[in-house]
């Protein structure tokens, strides 16, 4: 199998992947500013766990984790570095040793990390201290595999390559109690997200909005970090089902002609044209971010101030452990 390595500096260190697990990617906050051009914006799926797997270590907001999904890699370090691990439970070990999630860590020179068994969640987000150091394409280090483009050549990791890693910020990290006090609780199989109006929400009729609410919806096989196809009660168009496309923010619900809704995510398409009858909360984003194939969901409607109390709390939790002076 091919490796890919990543010219660095003569002090830089690396991390070597032994194993890659099932689908892990390089990614960081997205890819914003460039939908206009067609460009998606992808990013981490929960970014409140990159955010704080990244804080833990004392990295800038701009540094980008490994996002593992459904099976964890094997890692090895060639020089000492800070870790951490956030969002989904695994059980892990550094040199055979088992070791917890949400707190930092240091990864001795030559010691490996090894996943194990998938507990709880899909994705969870490996930060090293100083981050990982690839080419930033359009301002962003975030893996977009559909267009091939960031990360590592725009794929997912394989055996044998070797990650740059940046110059660490020699400050202390938040507490253990903190850190674990901060982290969003995951889903276990399922998960309750709230949602507004979308944009075409008056193109449906009430009791559409109402059906998406009625029961939960199981997250399609086919499903993918470009979105979620939902299997469960049809939602009855009142129109006709395709119009010019539209603008398409991460979290919107589109219905296609079958009935069942499609939820995007971080590598959806810039724009759409199915209509579009909610969106997903910014604040709850991260739970849905969590669900892998055959985990259910469910939506609620909640009022505007809700959603904008929900960030504000959120925020204030991140800026809280990436400003550990104000804890």
């Amino acid at each position: 199998m091919a490796r890919h390595s990543i010219g660095r500096g003569p002090s830089m260190s690396e991390v070597r992947v032994i194993k890659p697990g099932i689908f892990t990617t390089i990614q960081d906050l997205g890819r914003w500013g460039f939908q206009a051009q067609g460009v998606s914006v992808a990013g981490a799926m929960d970014p409140y766990s990159h955010r704080l797997a990244n804080a833990l270590v004392r990295n800038p907001l701009d540094a980008a984790t490994l996002e593992v999904t459904l099976g964890g890699p094997e890692l090895e370090f060639d020089a000492e570095c800070a870790i951490a691990v956030v969002g989904a439970e695994f059980e892990m070990t550094l040199d055979a040793r088992p070791i917890p999630s949400h707190t930092t860590l240091t990864a001795p020179a030559g010691s490996r990390l090894a996943f194990g068994r998938r507990v709880r969640g899909a994705r969870a987000y490996i930060a090293v201290g100083g981050g990982f150091v690839v080419p930033t394409i359009l301002g962003s280090r975030s893996t977009h595999v559909v267009s091939g483009m960031g990360g590592l050549d725009g794929r997912a990791l394989r055996a044998g390559d070797r990650l740059p890693v940046g110059q660490t910020v020699q400050a202390a990290p938040p507490s253990i109690a903190f850190a674990t006090r901060s982290a969003m609780p995951v889903p276990d199989g399922h998960a309750r997200v709230r949602i507004l109006p979308g944009f075409q929400r008056d193109d449906f009729a009430l009791e559409a909005f109402r059906a998406l609410q009625a029961a939960p919806y199981r997250v399609g096989r086919d499903s993918n970090r470009t979105g979620f196809r939902l299997e469960g009660l049809p939602i009855p168009h009142r129109h006709t089902v395709e119009m010019i496309s539209d603008a398409t923010p991460i979290g919107a619900i589109q219905v296609p002609g079958t009935g069942l809704p499609i939820l995007l995510m971080a590598d959806r398409q810039t724009t759409g044209g199915y209509r579009q009858i909610a969106t997903v909360i910014t604040a709850d984003l991260g739970r849905a971010g969590q669900l892998g194939p055959g985990d259910t969901i469910s939506f609620i409607e909640c009022e505007p101030r809700e959603a904008l109390a929900a960030l504000i709390a959120r925020e204030r939790a991140l800026m809280a452990a990436e400003r550990p002076e104000t804890t």
